[in-house]
């Protein structure tokens, strides 16, 4: 039977992508300046805030908020009318030090007998479909908010989008789950008022 597949992404500017990319950086910094650094942290954002939360091992200082503060800046944040910029936001750092009993299970006499603190079951498939065997549908998705980012970056011809989009696509399928053609296309993204 024929069917209809949907796929949803969301762009650099919406606040799980600012979370996750806000995230990654304070990892990213605390490897870099230990690499024998020990980093679980979360973090929200919402209206005008940040928190970030979390347990740390590490033996570097960082300044967890500068850093928060440059992802949104990177990112477009950048206007008070946005209701969220990285120079006027506030920002939360709940992280404290990593408890001794998640310690316990990590560190080990020797690095290759080293545990894992903690773990997340996530699942996913590999496709053809597309270049790189994600979904195809996922795969537009992602495209279309790469070009509408640059749209936006590059502010001549469209001079009105602010950094939080979505791309839905829906692809059909025959019977044999070969994909057959677009559905359907919606784009969804924060502007500023235009005529």
């Amino acid at each position: 039977m024929a069917y209809l597949f949907t796929s949803e992404s969301v762009s650099e500017g919406h606040p799980d992508k600012i979370a996750d990319q806000i995230s990654d950086a304070l990892l990213d910094n605390f490897l870099a300046f230990d690499p024998e650094s020990k980093v679980a942290c979360e973090t929200l954002v919402t209206t005008g805030q940040v928190i970030l939360a979390g347990e740390v091992k590490s033996h570097t200082y960082l300044d967890l908020q500068q850093i928060a503060r440059d992802v949104i800046n990177k990112i477009g944040y950048t206007k008070g009318a946005y209701q969220f910029s990285g120079d006027s936001c506030g920002v939360i750092s709940l992280i404290h030090e990593q408890s001794k009993e998640i310690n316990q299970g990590v560190d080990r006499g020797k690095k290759e007998e080293q545990g894992a603190g903690d773990q997340g079951m996530m699942f996913g498939y590999a496709t053809y479909e597309s270049e790189n065997y994600m979904p195809l549908a996922l795969d537009i998705s992602h495209r279309i908010l790469r070009e509408l980012s640059l749209l936006r970056k590059e502010n001549k011809e469209i001079q009105y989008l602010r950094p939080d989009a979505k791309a839905q696509v829906t692809i059909a399928y025959s019977e044999d789950n070969i994909p057959q053609r677009i559905d359907t296309i919606v784009i969804s993204t924060q502007h500023d008022q235009f005529m």
